[in-house]
């Protein structure tokens, strides 16, 4: 594409942004792995069948399609949200299904501007599964709430027969409490808005495919998970108010989110390829798996919308946090064309970044 869209050109973005902005209805006659990826499947499911569901006549909080939903307790508001890890296999470079579910709750209330307060914690063992795994894992669940700084104050278990759980799966819920200066929301992206992400992208999708050994590439890779309130605490002191919205790029990668954001905005979204921060080994696994590195699963990486006026600190206190010294701004917010991603690439052309279609890499988290 050029960079101002000829007639023909103005004419399929306007088809494309037609078709999207019809209501989803969820229509299939069964549930399959691409449900769970985090790309269009997820987002049918969710926005045709559950949230019309469970939502009040009124509209309620889940039609915001936030990372977590929030209540008043008397003077103080909470935010919530719950969670589910089926990552295979259990331990994977640089983490593990217990590690992964702390960080993962604590995440979706970091980036929704809550400091993580506390967590409950459900485990669904398999028949069978070895006592010294069991034991890792709540050591990993352990080590990790203690990182996070947050208390693990429920649970429940369960036991299922053998075969019908890959070993385990575990469920997390959590509470945090807003902190009084965010004012973050999907839908308040503008104009001239710099696009920040806090380092390399698609690093825990790489390490569990690698993990599986599903390709022959002899390369070393970890997981990025971790806590992500140091990261959002330190864009808070630099931003404020000038910090418009924060998530996690997990399933569908920081491609799903940066989609999901434009469409919430009714704004542009133009990412500059070669911007982007990628790993070598990243870059090779995804050429492997033909696709772009930008679809790829993070758990330890947030994508930021900042006003151009407080882009510049807000870069320099990531890159002062432990783990992100590779942030980056990696493209601004535009009006046109509404509810798209688009991609100006290394050799000086444009595309657009869909949603995630299919699953690539499925039980990633």
């Amino acid at each position: 594409m050029s960079a101002t869209p000829t007639s023909r050109e103005q004419r399929i973005l306007e088809i494309i942004d037609t078709a999207r902005s019809k209501p989803r209805r969820f229509r299939d006659n069964q549930v399959t792995l691409a449900h769970g990826a985090g790309g269009k499947a997820t987002r049918t499911l969710i926005e045709g069948l559950l949230v019309p569901a469970f939502s009040p006549p009124d509209g309620g909080t889940l039609r915001a399609l936030a990372d977590a939903g929030s209540i008043a307790v008397g003077g103080t508001r909470l935010a919530m949200t719950t969670d589910s890890f089926v990552v295979k296999p259990l331990r994977f470079p640089g983490g593990s299904i217990g590690e992964l579910a702390v960080n993962g709750t604590v995440n979706d209330l970091a980036v929704s501007g809550a400091r993580p307060l506390a967590l409950s914690v459900s485990l669904i063992l398999e028949e069978g599964l070895e006592s010294e795994v069991l034991r890792a894992e709540v050591e990993a669940i352990a080590q990790a709430a203690r990182a996070a700084g947050v208390e693990i104050v429920a649970g429940d278990t369960k036991v299922v027969e053998r075969g019908a759980a890959d070993g385990m799966y575990i469920c997390t819920s959590g509470i945090g409490a807003l902190d009084v200066r965010a004012a973050l929301a999907p839908d308040s992206l503008k104009p001239a808005d710099q696009v920040l992400v806090s380092g390399p992208v698609g690093e825990h999708g790489t390490a569990i495919m690698l993990a599986r050994d599903q390709f022959d590439l002899d390369a070393e890779v970890e997981s990025d998970t971790c806590s992500l309130w140091p990261a959002v605490d330190a864009l808070l002191d630099a931003a404020g108010e000038e910090l418009h919205c924060i998530r996690d790029a997990t399933r569908g990668g920081a491609a799903s989110v940066l989609n999901e954001l434009a469409r919430a905005s009714r704004v542009s979204i133009t990412v500059r390829e070669a911007a982007v921060p990628i790993s070598p080994v990243v870059h090779a696994a995804a050429e492997l798996l033909g696709i772009d590195p930008m679809y790829l699963a993070n758990e330890g990486r947030l994508i930021a919308c900042v006003a151009p006026q407080a882009a510049a600190r807000a870069l320099e206190a990531l890159r002062s946090v432990p783990g992100c010294e590779r942030s980056a701004a990696i493209g601004e917010v535009r009006r046109e064309p509404p509810g798209m991603v688009l991609v100006e690439t290394s050799f000086g052309g444009r595309r657009v970044m869909d949603e995630l279609v299919g699953d690539p890499l499925p039980r990633i988290c």
